[in-house]
């Protein structure tokens, strides 16, 4: 596959996939999660690699999340197909058998916040910013954050910032056990190499069953709840009260779900 959303590098071991959208925050479309599951899949298969970096290209976001651009020509069969898009990326996330660390620069928000819950390990610059957005726009976060949220961060927080949608500083980010460490912006690079020989100087048979072994009780819980909430999902594509909260995005205003509202009684 020949690579436009993405980067795919490898070297002494480690593999570095980087979104490469910095024009739209990195934004994530269809080609996107394709491209990136090309390459989860590439680095898996490869047995000189040990370990998977995943960032952001610049320093404005790791990932802002879907392109609202394109979910506004979502119908509910679009959305049907693209929910089994992300959980095939999702999947090879999980499955793969190698560590993934998310690189957080900037934004690491929506969508962006749920690829980096799948990753193993999450590292990020001082002026990173981490939280969900779905019913901002009329959207729901369930493609991971909803189920396995709660995990890292506790139910009552994980509630806070589906319902609210506020942005967290990665400091904030990492007292509530969303993100492993935090470090200045200039040293990111160096830390994430260094974490990434202390995995690779580890045995990679006890990496792969330490992952699998970890995994296990989450993931019947995440695969377990996946399918009834993707087509919970999907349903929502293209009613009124999602493509006003699409619509409002677009031209820069806040949504109006007023009219959503059901009477009391």
């Amino acid at each position: 596959m020949t690579y436009e959303d993405i980067r795919y590098e490898s070297r002494d071991n480690i593999a570095t996939i980087t979104i490469n959208r910095p024009e739209v925050r990195n934004s994530v479309r269809p080609k996107t999660y394709e491209e990136l599951t090309h390459a989860m899949h590439c680095a898996a298969n490869d047995e000189t690699i040990g370990v998977v970096v995943l960032t952001g290209e610049g320093d404005k976001a790791f990932c802002s999340g879907g392109d609202v651009r394109d979910q506004s020509k979502r119908i509910p069969q679009v959305g049907r197909t693209h929910m089994r898009r992300l959980f095939a990326l999702s999947s090879v996330m999980r499955m793969m058998d190698k560590p993934i660390i998310a690189k957080v620069r900037g934004y690491c928000v929506g969508g962006g916040n749920e690829i980096n819950i799948f990753c193993d390990l999450s590292i990020a610059s001082e002026d990173a910013k981490f939280g969900q957005t779905g019913p901002r726009v009329g959207s729901i976060p369930i493609w991971g954050a909803c189920q396995l949220l709660a995990r890292y961060v506790g139910e009552r927080k994980a509630r806070e910032m589906v319902y609210l949608c506020r942005l967290y500083t990665a400091q904030e980010a990492r007292e509530m056990g969303l993100i492993n460490q935090v470090c200045k912006a200039e040293e990111l690079d160096a830390v994430v190499d260094g974490v990434c020989k202390e995995i690779l100087a580890k045995s990679p048979q006890s990496i792969r069953i330490a992952k699998i072994a970890l995994n296990t009780g989450t993931d019947q819980e995440f695969y377990g709840s996946y399918f009834p909430t993707s087509e919970l999902l999907a349903s929502i594509y293209g009613n009124d009260e999602n493509m006003e909260g699409i619509r409002a995005f677009l031209e820069k205003r806040k949504p109006d779900f007023s009219k959503y509202r059901r009477p009391i009684g």
